[in-house]
């Protein structure tokens, strides 16, 4: 585990952009950290679609969605004073159904000491159906440091 490698775990929500915002913050101008952007894409499933073509169109507005967010959450921390060269930003596709374990795949394969999450917020309804990204990295992650940011 290196305390210096950070994985910043997103989505479009605003609380992945406010957690961007306070890392950038607590890491400011500093060259001896990495950040890393993950993006995770859960396509859906393509029982959902009446055909091929339909399926590959939902698939590629979250390609396009993902894009879009890293290179805004990339500015931002280039904003906060964050060095172009400490940032990275990948996509990668969900491993089976869950977006959490696959942010815990990459964080400990890829050897990053932190990992930092925004609260997505969703309703205690939802969190019960299906759990939550951020609750699940906080039980399973292990040899790591987690930030959850609200």
């Amino acid at each position: 585990m290196n305390p210096k490698r950070i994985l910043l775990a997103a989505d479009a929500s605003e609380n992945a952009r406010r957690a961007a915002s306070y890392l950038g913050k607590i890491i400011g101008s500093r060259k001896d950290f990495h950040i890393q952007i993950l993006y995770v894409i859960k396509y859906p499933d393509k029982d959902l679609f009446p055909d091929q073509e339909a399926w590959q169109k939902k698939k590629d507005e979250l390609v396009h969605t993902a894009s879009n967010v890293l290179k805004k959450l990339s500015e931002l921390l280039k904003q906060e004073g964050v060095p172009v060269s400490s940032v990275t930003a990948i996509s990668t596709e969900a491993e089976g159904f869950s977006v959490a374990q696959t942010i815990l795949n990459h964080q400990k394969k890829n050897d990053f000491g932190t990992i930092v999450v925004g609260r997505r917020g969703v309703s205690k309804a939802e969190e019960f159906l299906f759990g939550s990204v951020s609750n699940k990295i906080v039980h399973y992650a292990k040899d790591c440091a987690v930030w959850i940011i609200e």
